[in-house]
């Protein structure tokens, strides 16, 4: 028979915002459930973990979604692990030394970088004050990887190591050595850190804190790629897909591209991850700057059927392929005004391809829209294009230049006509 050894609990507030916690257990190959508790009306929840729980870092899941919605926490085995979580205050802990350590170790070196900056953000910042805060940020961080020792919360603490200065320097070049020396302490092989938020955490500060531009953000790139080493493969592909992911969300298809053609692909394929690979690859297919998938279709000229492919279609200046049904009641809302927009426009060429199950609805809907190349497919989501130009919702636009490449996919008529405007 197991019998509770020890426990993670907390309280939530306010706790009318809470209903349940999930707990996880973190590992470097992902997360595996354990258990779940029922919020109480006065916030407070309990995990009891058996004899043979295992040590490291567990997640706890407060709310949906569940990648934004939860914090880790360290439990070596030995304690309870108690805490306090409010919305607007954050976290903080009452009983468990790991966790209690890391927090105050985290919110001094944040205070003194919060320092350094508003002593840089002066005119004429004071060399004096500056060496003194450097100074005390030094003999901070010692001081606490002195306390960590022979603790859980020890390799975190020396992967936080930031550069220090020995003299005063100015801002640009502290600014440069700062960024330059960002990942000398971080400690990429440690399965531990690797179980955790703190790499990803670290890697998109240091990529997200650049120039908003392309060339900026593919340097960053380049430099995690190199600091993390061709000895963590895995925790690099990790790394590599999350950065991928968030490009695409930022708007940044080109960097996103470029992270997937130069790294993210190949390591797919040398470590045998056909899951990625074939969503990075269906990716490939319609992202911005790669030439569009050609396919042969039909259209009507003058009662006339004309045989032709993508590729033939002549777009002088610019192209838009539309996906969209005739049964879309979406799509019949916004064609309209992509009619409205392209009328504004006459030199682009629009093909308007309905994926449809029946052809009357399709026949009687497209006279609204003459000026359009209409064909379609009976296919409707079996279609292949569908897979081919990762079809997911009607309608979908893809902005196309004179060659056929993929300029742009908006996603509402609205996006359509800022893009245009532009």
């Amino acid at each position: 028979m197991l019998f509770s050894q020890h426990n993670i609990k907390g309280v939530f507030s306010p706790a009318e915002s809470f209903t349940f916690a999930l707990l996880y257990k973190s590992t470097p190959e992902g997360a595996s459930y354990i258990n779940q508790s029922k919020i109480e009306s006065d916030g407070s929840f309990v995990f009891n973990l058996d004899q043979n729980a295992e040590t490291g870092i567990y997640k706890i899941v407060y709310a949906i979604p569940p990648e934004d919605n939860n914090f880790e926490v360290f439990y070596n085995g030995r304690e309870h692990v108690t805490f306090h979580f409010d919305l607007d205050k954050g976290l903080s802990f009452s009983e468990s030394s790991e966790n209690i350590l890391w927090h105050t170790y985290t919110d001094s070196i944040s205070k003194l970088n919060g320092e350094i900056s508003k002593l840089y953000a002066s005119n004429s910042p004071n060399k004096k004050s500056l060496e003194a805060v450097f100074k005390t940020l030094y003999k901070t961080q010692d001081g606490f990887e002195k306390q960590a020792a022979n603790m859980m919360v020890l390799p975190f603490v020396k992967s936080n190591k930031m550069y220090v200065p020995k003299a005063f320097e100015d801002v640009e070049t502290y600014s440069v050595n700062l960024m330059t020396h960002y990942f000398d302490a971080i400690d990429f092989g440690n399965p531990l850190i690797q179980s955790s938020d703190f790499l990803i955490n670290r890697v998109e500060a240091y990529v997200f804190a650049m120039p908003e531009n392309e060339n900026a953000y593919k340097k960053a790139i380049d430099h995690v790629v190199k600091a993390v080493g061709d000895q963590n493969s895995q925790t690099k592909i990790y790394l590599l897909e999350t950065l991928w992911q968030h490009m695409l969300n930022n708007n940044q298809a080109s960097v996103a591209t470029y992270i997937s053609d130069t790294y993210l692909l190949p390591l797919a394929k040398a470590f045998n991850r056909a899951d990625l690979e074939q969503v990075l690859v269906n990716y490939n297919k319609t992202a911005i700057g790669k030439k569009a998938t050609d396919f042969k279709f039909t259209y009507l000229e003058k009662k006339k059927p004309i045989k032709t492919s993508l590729y033939e279609v002549d777009m002088p200046h610019k192209g838009l392929l539309i996906f969209w049904s005739s049964t879309c009641s979406h799509c019949l809302q916004e064609l309209p005004k992509v009619k409205a927009i392209m009328e504004k426009h006459p030199d682009v060429k629009v093909i308007a391809y309905g994926l449809e199950d029946g052809v009357l609805n399709w026949k009687k809907t497209i006279t609204d829209f003459p000026g359009f190349i209409h064909t379609y497919d009976l296919g409707k989501w079996d279609s292949p294009l569908v897979e081919d130009y990762g079809v997911q919702a009607t309608p979908s636009y893809f902005i196309l230049d004179s060659d056929k490449t993929i300029l742009a996919k908006p996603e509402h008529a609205e996006d359509l006509e800022a893009y245009f405007q532009d």
